[in-house]
């Protein structure tokens, strides 16, 4: 499955974060109305207990301890944020912009690294500190969609867009269907889109995952002629046009047309300037195989 690249891209030097509002506990207790000689006595002395105005607290025994989710490492820093990633956090509280900020930054880099589960975890205890802060649920649902965990994706892009109004990850939920294996209903989302208000940009993500679904329910030819468009050759060399030829020259693949596959995997390739598609990735993993080989050598 082509996976559609994030619409905005990371954010902090190059990557993306977010952040939320702390809540607090009523600590106030009702009195009871039976008389004292009806409630039951404790065992324990009356020295372990303490008192309070309103009747016996828990000890610090007793309460859940708190959690402090995946360590930080000091480098990583909240002032590495995005300018507009920091702007949405000021909402919360100042310590706990920079602990969210610090999670989701810390997130991004543990992608970069290629560790998802760790990745998850920060992003996943940032939305606990945070979850009601648009840009936090937006990079919980980057993050769970790049791990494959589509049903967690798609409910925080769905969060997302009825905080923000936003049709900017409408590619993203539709791909995260196909990835549950319902390609129509991924169609049928789709078709229920205003394509005139949403970006040129999001459209051709969103045609690179309708010709994909058109391709899991069979019908090839249909998603080949979906895709084979003047944006093709016409769009400036990058992600999108590594992205929408790579596309094709599966689709290609798929229906047998292998030459033709070849030529435009290679064009793909040549188009891929930052390394985006899974063709670039395989390059370069070759390219390492190759090097390593010739070192043992």
């Amino acid at each position: 499955m082509t996976t559609p690249g994030p619409p905005r891209g990371q954010r902090h030097s190059d990557s993306r974060s977010g952040g939320s509002r702390a809540g607090s506990r009523d600590s106030k207790r009702t009195g009871s109305d039976r008389p004292k000689s009806d409630r039951p006595k404790s065992d324990r002395p009356k020295s372990d207990r303490q008192r309070s105005g309103s009747g016996y607290e828990r000890t610090e025994s007793d309460r859940p301890p708190v959690e402090r989710g995946p360590w930080v490492p000091e480098e990583i820093q909240f002032e590495d944020l995005d300018k507009s990633v920091r702007f949405e956090l000021h909402t919360l509280p100042e310590t706990l912009q920079e602990k969210v900020g610090r999670h989701l930054l810390a997130a991004e880099i543990a992608v970069t690294d290629g560790n998802m589960e760790l990745a998850l975890a920060h992003v996943r205890y940032a939305k606990k500190l945070a979850g009601r802060v648009a840009v936090v649920r937006e990079s919980a649902g980057v993050i769970e969609y790049l791990a494959g965990e589509y049903a967690a994706a798609l409910n925080e892009f769905r969060a997302v867009r009825r905080m923000t109004g936003s049709n900017e990850f409408v590619a993203m939920m539709a791909d995260c269907e196909r990835g549950l294996g319902r390609p129509e209903k991924a169609l049928d989302f789709l078709k229920s889109l205003p394509m005139s208000e949403i970006s040129k940009e999001t459209q051709i993500e969103v045609l690179i995952v309708a010709a994909g679904a058109r391709s899991d329910v069979g019908q090839l030819d249909a998603a080949l002629i979906m895709l084979d468009i003047p944006a093709l050759t016409s769009l400036p060399a990058g992600d999108q046009r590594a992205r929408l030829q790579e596309a094709y020259a599966e689709l290609l693949e798929k229906s047998g047309r292998v030459e033709e596959a070849a030529r435009w995997r290679a064009k793909a390739l040549k188009s891929d300037i930052n390394g985006v598609t899974a063709l670039a990735r395989e390059a370069e993993e070759s390219e390492v195989s190759v090097e390593w080989i010739g070192e043992t050598d």
